[in-house]
């Protein structure tokens, strides 16, 4: 390691684009937030790192990484299919890197983007483990009790990490460590001589196994955003607050609305608002937030609303997407300090952009599913509301 004060740690995220087990996979939203950019969230908030890359072929990636802050290195065919390893990866990046700012890494991070639990205290652990405690490498591992079995060619099952006539009680056993794919440090030399994570002295950084998931399967992925809103609220505030967002964009059918319309016998549609959302979008204007109506709906209704709200309206938009994109470059808005409330399928486009994808309580399965949070309210009672509540408390009711 040089002897400059701070040493250079780099933490390297390998993204691929493609994935035969689950299509899209470093993309697929966990709590409302793509896998890759929960991994480089997580790298930014740990205090040893000094830079974050992640290392991809696809361009949406590229794109979320961007957004999130990390730098991108765009990684050749040649280690980018179903055979190429990790460390190929990562060799790649630390040397684009060091060519891109003419600056060695002291120490190198692989960080797997597939493991949605990952938390800034994991990857600060391994970091450290190299940093501070003089480990020339470094893991992520969870202790385990477990009894491990394999079975030989007739299929007599025999143990491997105990004698199967001997059953020790879990109190009289050490622990042993399972590997849990999250978070490796290496020095960087060291890393470069051995062409592979582990040399020299090892330091295995125990990690909270009931975070340990992998995603490799659809299952997986299922299981992951069930578990989300209760393991993500280990790692700060499970709703946003004032300080995170500059931006409230707000779907309207099915979300200011119960998603019902009246059709009368000359064709002229009505629906129903809640009051108490006029006054939540009002307090959100008085803080100094910018709120917009963004609806795919060409009913006047909708521009009728905003104009009683006096808030900016997009309507009759196919690409939500694009108009949200727009309208941040537009209003100088970082898309990462938005709050997107939907409740649809055709909402999800705008859940990967912004920071906050929220989903009302009666949203459909897949936006409830992407949603980094959702309101216990229905869409048209009372769910805009809410949300101004949460980032308020009470400077809601204030005039």
């Amino acid at each position: 390691m040089t002897s400059r004060q701070e040493p250079r740690v780099l933490a390297v995220i390998p993204a691929r684009g493609g994935s035969k087990g689950v299509p899209g996979k470093n993309l697929a939203p966990v709590g409302g937030v793509p896998l890759t950019v929960r991994a480089v969230r997580a790298c930014r908030e740990a205090r040893h790192v000094t830079d974050v890359v992640v290392s991809t072929d696809d361009p949406s990636i590229a794109q979320a990484a961007r957004s999130a802050g990390a730098e991108v290195v765009l990684r050749p065919a040649a280690i980018a299919g179903d055979t190429a390893t990790s460390e190929a990866a990562v060799l790649h990046a630390m040397d684009a890197y060091e060519a891109r700012h003419d600056a060695p890494v002291d120490v190198v991070l692989l960080v797997q983007c597939t493991s949605p639990f990952i938390t800034a205290e994991e990857i600060e652990g391994v970091a450290s483990a190299v940093v501070e405690d003089g480990a020339d490498s470094a893991l992520t591992a969870a202790p385990t009790h477990g009894f491990i079995w394999r079975t030989d060619g007739s299929g007599d099952g025999f143990g491997v990490n105990h004698d199967k006539a001997h059953r020790p009680r879990r109190q009289d056993r050490e622990p042993e460590y399972l590997e849990t794919g999250t978070a490796y440090a290496m020095r960087a030399d060291g890393f470069r001589a051995a062409g592979h994570r582990f040399f020299g002295r090892t330091a295995v950084v125990r990690t909270d196994p009931d975070r340990v998931l992998e995603i490799d399967e659809p299952g997986d992925l299922d299981r992951a955003r069930a578990l989300a809103p209760l393991l993500d609220t280990g790692s700060g505030s499970a709703l946003p607050t004032r300080a995170e967002i500059d931006a409230v964009v707000l779907d309207f059918d099915g979300t200011q609305t119960d998603d019902r319309v009246w059709i009368d016998q000359n064709g002229h549609e009505t629906v129903a608002v809640h009051r108490g959302d006029g006054l939540g979008i009002a307090a959100l204007r008085r803080a100094g937030l910018k709120v917009l109506i963004l609806s795919t709906e060409t009913n006047p209704v909708v521009a009728a609303r905003a104009r009683k709200l006096s808030i900016p309206v997009l309507h009759g938009i196919d690409r939500k997407d694009l108009a949200l994109k727009k309208w941040c470059d537009e209003q100088g808005v970082d898309p990462q300090r938005v709050l997107y409330a939907g409740n649809d399928v055709n909402d999800l486009p705008c859940f990967t952009i912004v920071g906050w994808p929220v989903a009302v309580a009666d949203a459909q399965p897949e936006a409830r599913a992407a949603a980094r949070t959702t309101t216990t309210k229905n869409g048209g009672h009372g769910a805009v509301r809410e949300i101004a509540a949460w980032l308020l408390g009470k400077e809601l009711y204030k005039r």
